[in-house]
């Protein structure tokens, strides 16, 4: 049974070095998955992946079917998920081509579904989520990085936003008020999913830009797929590692 799951986010929609073995639709009680699961071989480990924008990158952050997917991948063998998320750069230490693995969470997001437990219940569960990574994981990547002599910064509070709007100058002042050295689009709800399902889940942080009011001008697409493009190389040496 496969028990290594990646998400890909922005820039990862498909690694080049995974040898695909099959690709698998897996129809889940909460719709379809972002695409089919691609079940293959990356640096000789059995892995499962999956685009959670989809394989041409069409769904936007707030419409991707993160239920589904988490629900699928579990459903296909997964324990441990490593999530690759593109972020924005909040604080000193965050700054484009960073790679990081947070360590805690800060939920921004409305109106998604984000709970398995919420129809035909025999009683009403809560999870803890006082660690919302799973910290053995965490440490197993950033063991990697080091062997792969990657740079890779240790803890975070990753803020999640509603997307597909990146954000304005006073809501990132806001955030770094909150706590928060990282903003991305879809952190949650996949990482309190993955934890209703009991699965290992961490995120890999690229950071693909300043945040907004971080640095002079406006972001542009072209700077972030230029910065992830450069951080594939690195993260693909970690998952050599790992």
């Amino acid at each position: 049974m496969t028990q290594l799951a990646i998400i890909g986010g922005t820039g990862l929609a498909s690694p080049e070095l995974l040898q695909v073995h099959a690709q698998e639709n897996v129809h889940t009680p909460f719709g379809e998955p972002s695409g089919p699961i691609t079940r293959g071989r990356l640096f000789e480990q059995e892995v499962l992946f999956l685009p959670r924008h989809g394989y041409s990158h069409h769904l936007p952050p707030h419409r991707v079917n993160y239920r589904a997917n988490i629900w699928a991948l579990h459903a296909l063998g997964a324990r441990e998920i490593i999530a690759i998320a593109a972020v924005g750069g909040i604080t000193e230490a965050m700054g484009p081509g960073v790679l990081a693995v947070p360590n805690q969470i800060i939920d921004y997001t409305w109106g998604r579904s984000s709970t398995f437990f919420e129809d035909d219940l025999d009683h009403v569960t809560h999870i803890d989520f006082t660690e919302p990574y799973c910290e053995t994981l965490r440490q197993r990547l950033l063991q990697a990085a080091a062997c792969a002599g990657v740079e890779m910064v240790d803890g975070g509070t990753y803020g999640a936003t509603q997307g597909p709007r990146l954000e304005s100058r006073a809501e990132i002042q806001r955030m770094q008020r909150d706590g928060c050295d990282l903003v991305g689009m879809t952190g949650m709800p996949e990482a309190a999913l993955a934890r209703e399902l009991a699965l290992c889940y961490t995120c890999c942080a690229v950071v693909a830009n300043w945040a907004a009011g971080k640095a002079e001008g406006e972001i542009s697409m072209t700077e972030i797929e230029a910065n992830l493009k450069g951080c594939m190389v690195d993260l693909g040496r970690v998952l050599g590692a790992l």
